[in-house]
């Protein structure tokens, strides 16, 4: 692990003891609610924020209104650390545990500029390291936008960047298209994830991606069964919204392929149809030389379905897609879907890979 000296902090601005990292409280759910706020609003005054630039613009999804209270969606073993000095909460790194697997996403982290918020990141990243090592983490994600010394933080802190994400946002004016019938849609080999598909998930998977990318997040076929109830698989930058949501999961199948008569599958459709004051969040997943046209219809008309009960209010579509997995973008593009940002993933794992030992046979000489 890289250790920095911090030379600076805001606690010894007055002269008064160094600022310290720790592990929020209820109590300061008022000071961290008002520091997300400014992080991704400001707050008029000129004083800068800096924060991981996600998941989107603010000019079209304010980060804000995705975290609105950095406590009241948490769930039990998610955790959140802040920096404190002079009794003043000036930094907070939010992450979330996911248990099955024993990996640690950062979806929040900010600190006050006052010529100091690079050093208040490190040192929350920093302990989070430590901590996580010893409460048992593989593996650390972060997702950033490519600005305000993000990626060089978190390189500088052991991490490797391993892929860009491209963000596609579709208004929420655009009128969403019927839901197809269920003719149709089993004619276009559409229909529900089950979990015996997780065998033909993971060759889906593993045609679509980089072998270097599949072997560092190192999906298990237990991983691909656990498909739909607010489940991250495949990965997505936009994750965290699907706690926002009711996810559901349908597959395509390819005409004509397969083994002893069991058609392979095409692509993977992720639905999250928010509940709350949320983009609705669409992932498509893809063999490059499928049309995935289709699904991506039918997903937004399950979405129109699905809020078609809920009053005249719509909200807009969120999706990402990385930049291996063309041509899925242009074919969202041509559902109204417009990029809008680019994000890094990067990822630190705390395993050491070790060569398995293997025989080779023996040339003679």
């Amino acid at each position: 692990m890289i250790e920095r000296p911090v030379r600076r902090v805001l606690g010894q601005r007055g002269g008064t003891r160094p600022g310290k990292v720790r592990i929020a409280r209820l109590t300061d759910l008022a000071a961290l609610g008002e520091l997300s706020r400014l992080s991704h609003g400001g707050d008029g005054t000129g004083e800068a924020v800096r924060s991981l630039g996600l998941p989107v613009s603010a000019s079209h999804i304010s980060v804000f209104s995705l975290f609105r209270l950095p406590l009241g969606a948490f769930r039990p073993h998610d955790l959140l650390y802040v920096y404190e000095a002079d009794g003043r909460v000036a930094g907070l790194l939010r992450v979330e545990r996911d248990t099955h697997r024993d990996e640690w996403t950062i979806v929040e982290l900010d600190a006050i500029d006052h010529g100091d918020a690079g050093d208040i990141r490190f040192r929350l990243v920093q302990h989070l390291l430590r901590d996580g090592s010893r409460r048992g983490a593989v593996r650390f994600h972060v997702a950033c936008a490519d600005q305000g010394g993000n990626v060089e933080l978190f390189m500088q802190a052991g991490f490797a960047r391993y892929g860009e994400e491209r963000i596609l946002y579709r208004p929420a004016d655009v009128p969403l298209p019927d839901l197809p019938s269920d003719a149709a849609a089993a004619s276009a080999g559409i229909r529900p994830v089950e979990p015996l598909d997780a065998l033909q998930l993971s060759r889906l998977y593993g045609s679509v991606t980089p072998t270097p990318v599949a072997r560092l997040e190192a999906v298990r076929l237990p991983d691909w069964e656990r498909q739909g109830d607010q489940w991250r698989v495949p990965r997505s930058s936009l994750a965290p919204i699907l706690r926002f949501a009711d996810v559901e999961a349908y597959v395509q199948e390819c005409a004509g392929r397969g083994v002893h008569g069991t058609p392979d599958l095409a692509a993977l459709l992720q639905v999250g149809v928010a509940k709350e004051d949320q983009p609705h969040y669409l992932k498509v997943m893809g063999r490059p030389d499928q049309d995935c046209r289709p699904l991506i219809a039918y997903g937004l008309g399950l979405i129109a379905e699905r809020t078609s009960g809920r009053g005249s209010t719509r909200h807009p579509v969120v999706t990402a897609v990385r930049t291996y997995e063309s041509p899925t973008d242009r074919r969202l593009e041509e559902a109204d879907f417009v990029p809008i940002a680019t994000v890094s993933l990067l990822m630190k794992e705390t395993l050491v890979r070790v060569a398995e030992p293997a025989l080779v046979p023996a040339l003679p000489q």
